[in-house]
């Protein structure tokens, strides 16, 4: 599993392990049952607190994506479709929202977003 941590990134180093561990489940690089390294194996990897990598297993973990069984590890849960796609429908409108927010400083009114948005759509 090839992580990259930004130390000089604005986001918690725990985020940044979480989030690229649930875009690699999310988008099926790592499948159900899949056995994550060690907390500490990890921790050693990256060269930061097994603390952080804690953390990150236990979001993780609270949100869904994968389960710990003590003394056995940590494994992706069971794909859980639903909530996959919640998360993809999440990432879509972060986009979108960054999008109108780019056009809005450019001094784009809705009209003109929206008629943008729907050749967009043609055209895809």
């Amino acid at each position: 599993m090839k992580l990259i941590i930004n130390h000089s990134s604005m986001q918690p180093i725990y985020e940044q392990i979480s989030g690229q561990i649930k875009d690699l489940i999310i988008h099926g690089e790592l499948t159900e049952g899949t056995v994550l390294p060690s907390v500490r194996t990890l921790a050693r990897e990256l060269r930061v607190s097994a603390l952080t990598v804690k953390k990150s297993y236990d979001t993780l973990e609270l949100e869904g994506f994968i389960q710990t069984i003590h003394g056995k590890g940590s494994f992706v849960s069971s794909a859980n479709q639903a909530q996959m796609l919640e998360e993809k429908r999440r990432e879509v409108e972060a986009e979108l929202e960054n999008a109108i927010r780019k056009g809005r400083s450019l001094g784009m009114n809705n009209e003109e977003l929206t008629e943008l948005f729907h050749i967009i759509l043609e055209e895809s």
